[in-house]
């Protein structure tokens, strides 16, 4: 409190004086704590909206489910033919995006004529390309459901999911368009209903340290019985011609 030269304060103005500071300072620290709250109230509000839209990313330290129809090394199996098909993809790879459009009709012919057994490895390489929001382990979480609750629609699933591909370094699809996809080929609501129990997200994650392991650098990776293949996978007819021919046929 400023004073003038001469000026004098008693004992009982400086006890006043003070009380009326302490006041003021008990003010200020009340409204700077009501300030505080309102913005973690506001944060805390952004984050539960942003969860429910973007998808809730939880279930990474549940118990591990396997899949149905997975392989050992992390894939998973459509189709019992003689040659072994493991491609690795991730579901906000562009490149992949490339390959499933030159490849998913020869993919699908290679399965329905008994020539391949493909085991599709879906990868969660590129969480970090879809700010925050982890699309490439909620795709990979929702095939592998499929996989397990209604194999035979797995494959048009996958191609769907491509179709409907959202650019890297985009927030991806959320869980409603994700399930919104995969009604579109026929996966029944019963189904899609769990894609938010996150059940196979450790397998997800066990699938990409295994894929790491297995020396995949980058997707697509493409394996014909167990070798990487160098064969153009942006084009269609390499891929099936290299199968067949793996399988000893001419088609």
């Amino acid at each position: 409190m400023g004073t003038k030269t001469g000026n004098r304060h008693t004992a009982a103005q400086k006890a006043v004086a003070s009380a009326r500071a302490g006041q003021r300072g008990h003010r200020t620290i009340m409204i700077i704590g009501g300030a505080i709250i309102v913005a973690l109230i506001a944060a805390i509000t952004v984050s539960v909206i942003t969860a429910m839209n973007d998808g809730d990313k939880s279930g990474a330290d549940g118990p591990l489910v396997v899949p149905a129809t997975a392989t050992a090394d992390g894939g998973l199996t459509v189709g019992n033919g003689p040659v072994a098909v493991d491609i690795y993809l991730d579901y906000m790879c562009p490149y992949c995006g490339k390959f499933e459009a030159a490849n998913h009709a020869d993919i699908q012919r290679l399965i329905d004529d008994g020539t391949a057994t493909v085991n599709l490895h879906p990868l969660a390489f590129l969480d970090e390309a879809s700010r925050g929001t982890e699309y490439s382990t909620r795709a990979a979480n929702a095939v592998a459901t499929v996989a397990d609750k209604d194999p035979g629609h797995v494959l048009d699933f996958n191609t769907a999911l491509f179709e409907n591909q959202p650019e890297e370094n985009s927030k991806g699809l959320d869980d409603a368009k994700i399930a919104e996809v995969a009604a579109s080929v026929g996966v029944p609501q019963s189904v899609t209903d769990t894609f938010a129990d996150r059940t196979f997200v450790p397998w997800v994650t066990q699938s990409n340290d295994a894929a790491f392991e297995n020396g995949i650098t980058g997707t697509p990776t493409v394996k014909i019985n167990g070798v990487v293949t160098e064969v153009d996978l942006y084009t269609a007819g390499p891929l099936y011609e290299a199968v067949t021919a793996a399988a000893g046929t001419t088609k």
